[in-house]
């Protein structure tokens, strides 16, 4: 598991000062709880939740002994966790995340930020009017372009190329990584929820992992995860305008063309090609060996091997004969 080091946490919480916050009754054991976090990749001190049903597969291999969750999952649920139902999942793993968390939400300015120290970076290449925060390790070789901000932190690995204008926060990046002019990467994704006189933020205490021999274009936007990490793979290559949503995965050898969109937590294969203009949607799984035409709205899962078009994505065969 990839230690974060962006979002300082409390080392535990007691499972009673949890319940006290959620309503529920006090328990005469003192327990300890060591992170909210997602089924994936909580350990068994963890808490987690789950807000829909087709994550039961995911619950029943989860390490995690509490799950917050809502009473009509109860029944499916009760036998692989101990579940902490509540009225309003996202509302209560929001106030949970906080205890964990308590700066969670601040995405303000990194103000730590200043111009580079050439004694500290002698092999790195930096344009003029580049920031640099806090404890950022960039490796030998790479290039940091004109009026670019890496914010504290952030680890750039070697032979790189950051073009200008890049913002970079909340990010780990590998060796070989070409980041084009334009760039944001790392910022909180568009994760709320309506409460009766106020939208309320939802905590984003994830990171960006970008691997090796990645290519990101020009005004990409690249949003780091809630709970978990929004990750690009392997040789993958991201063309011009491509928007990347909270905790969505991307496979290695991937080439997703111009104005592509990912909501939030869609899970994409290895060797996925996507046309210009398509829409993948929320929660979805994308198979490897996967492509998808231009200006394509998928809104299902799609299995390994297909080649889909149209909206909503269908076989292209299909789609083709359809459309003479």
């Amino acid at each position: 598991m990839t230690i974060n080091p962006f979002f300082k946490k409390r080392e535990f919480i007691f499972l009673n000062d949890i319940f006290k916050i959620l309503g529920k009754k006090q328990i005469k054991k003192k327990i300890k709880i060591t992170n909210m976090t997602d089924l994936n990749t909580a350990l068994s001190s963890d808490i987690s939740f789950i807000n829909n049903i087709k994550y039961l597969d995911m619950l029943k291999k989860t390490k995690a002994k509490y799950v917050i969750s809502q009473e009509k999952y109860l029944n499916k649920i009760k036998n692989y966790c101990n579940p902490i139902i509540v009225s309003n999942v996202l509302k209560s793993v929001y106030e949970v995340a906080l205890l964990f968390y308590p700066n969670s939400l601040d995405d303000a300015v990194d103000f730590k930020s200043v111009a580079p120290n050439n004694k500290s970076y002698n092999s790195v290449k930096f344009g003029n009017n580049v920031c640099i925060g806090k404890d950022v390790i960039i490796g030998k070789n790479t290039i940091i372009g004109h009026n670019s901000i890496i914010e504290s932190n952030v680890k750039i690995g070697s032979n790189c190329v950051i073009g200008n204008n890049v913002i970079i926060k909340n990010t780990l990046m590998g060796k070989n990584v070409r980041v084009l002019d334009g760039a944001i990467i790392g910022k909180k994704g568009f994760g709320f929820f309506p409460d009766k006189t106020k939208n309320i933020r939802y905590p984003h205490i994830g990171m960006v992992i970008i691997e090796d021999n990645v290519e990101i274009g020009c005004n990409n936007t690249i949003d780091r995860g809630s709970l978990s990490n929004t990750i690009i793979g392997k040789n993958t290559f991201l063309d011009n305008q491509v928007h990347i949503a909270h905790n969505v995965n991307i496979g290695s050898n991937c080439i997703i063309t111009g104005q592509v969109g990912f909501a939030g937590s869609s899970k994409i294969g290895n060797r996925v090609s996507i046309g210009g203009q398509a829409g993948i949607s929320g929660h979805l799984k994308v198979g490897n060996n996967v492509q998808i035409g231009g200006g394509s709205g998928v809104v299902k899962n799609i299995p390994d091997n297909s080649k889909v078009m149209g909206y909503p994505a269908k076989d292209i065969r299909k789609f083709l004969k359809e459309n003479k």
